[in-house]
C-alpha cells in the first residue's frame, strides 16, 4: 500500500511540475485592417506568410471607411489595405499612414449581380440601357455611396452611363460589399453592384453585367503600414508583393499591379 501512495505522490509532483513550466515566448504578430472584399484571397495569403516566417496575422475585415475611422480613433493596426485610393490618401493626410510603405497592390472590376436562380439574362451595361426597367419593383444593393468604396464606384458608373436618376430610388445601401453580396444570395435584393472578385467566390449569385472600366474611377487597392506599425510590418508588405501572393490574388480574380519582389 505504501508503494501505491508513493507512486501517486510522484505522479502528482510530475503533474504540478508540468503545470509550472514557463510558457513559450508569445508568437510575433501583425495586425491587418483590410477591405471586406479581400477576405478569401487574403486569408490564404496570410496562411502562407505565417508558414514562411512564423509571424501570425490577425485580420479585421470591413468597409474601408470604417476601418480607417477605427485607425484614426487609435485602433492598434499595423497594416491598412484600402479598396480605394481616397481613404488611403485620407490616412496619409492625417498622419496615420507611413507614406514610405505605400504600394498600389491590386485592381478589380465592378459588376452587376443577381441571385443564381434568377431568370435575368446577361446584359450590356452601356449608355442607353434601361436599368430601371430591368430592376422593376426590385432593389439594387451596394455599399453606402457616400463612404464605402464600392458604393462610390457604383454611383460614378451609374451617373456616367446615365442611369442614376432612374434607379436612385431603387438603391439600397449597406455597410460593406460582403453584406450586399449576402442580400443578393438570399434573394432579399434583386440585384447588387459588387466587385467581380466577390461574385466569383459566392456560388449563390451570377454576374449579369460588367460596368465598363471607363465608367468609374480605376479600382485600386493600396496597402501601407500605419505610423504605429511594429517592426514586422515591412516584411508583411513585402510578402504581399511576392510571386506566391500574386498567384493567390490572381486566382481569386484580382489584377496584380506591381512587379513581384520574389
Amino acid at each position: 500500500m505504501l508503494k501505491v501512495f508513493v507512486r501517486i505522490a510522484i505522479a502528482a509532483l510530475v503533474v504540478v511540475a508540468a503545470g509550472t513550466v514557463s510558457p513559450p515566448q508569445a508568437q510575433q504578430q501583425v495586425t491587418v485592417f483590410a477591405a471586406a472584399s479581400m477576405k478569401n484571397a487574403l486569408d490564404t495569403v496570410n496562411l502562407g506568410f505565417t508558414r514562411k516566417v512564423s509571424i501570425r496575422t490577425v485580420t479585421s475585415y470591413g468597409a474601408t471607411s470604417a476601418l480607417m475611422r477605427q485607425i484614426e480613433q487609435g485602433a492598434p493596426a499595423d497594416i491598412f489595405i484600402s479598396a480605394d485610393l481616397e481613404w488611403m490618401d485620407y490616412g496619409l493626410k492625417n498622419n496615420l499612414i507611413n507614406p514610405e510603405t505605400r504600394v498600389n497592390l491590386l485592381g478589380n472590376q465592378l459588376v452587376l449581380i443577381a441571385p443564381k436562380n434568377s431568370k435575368v439574362p446577361p446584359v450590356k451595361l452601356e449608355k442607353g440601357f434601361d436599368l430601371a426597367k430591368l430592376v422593376g419593383d426590385g432593389r439594387i444593393v451596394t455599399g453606402e455611396v457616400k463612404s464605402v468604396p464600392v458604393g462610390r464606384y457604383a454611383v460614378a458608373a451609374l451617373e456616367k452611363l446615365g442611369m442614376w436618376s432612374s434607379v436612385e430610388k431603387r438603391m439600397a445601401m449597406v455597410e460593406n460589399v460582403r453584406v450586399a453580396l449576402t442580400l443578393v444570395t438570399r434573394g432579399e435584393a434583386a440585384f447588387g453592384i459588387v466587385y467581380a472578385t466577390d461574385a466569383r467566390v459566392e456560388p449563390g449569385v451570377k454576374i449579369v453585367g460588367h460596368f465598363p472600366a471607363g465608367s468609374h474611377p480605376e479600382i485600386v487597392y493600396p496597402v501601407a503600414a500605419t505610423v504605429k506599425a511594429n517592426a514586422d510590418a515591412p516584411r508583411y508588405i513585402d510578402y504581399l508583393q511576392s510571386s506566391i501572393s500574386k498567384f493567390v490574388f490572381e486566382k481569386n480574380g484580382f489584377s496584380f499591379l506591381v512587379k513581384p519582389t520574389s
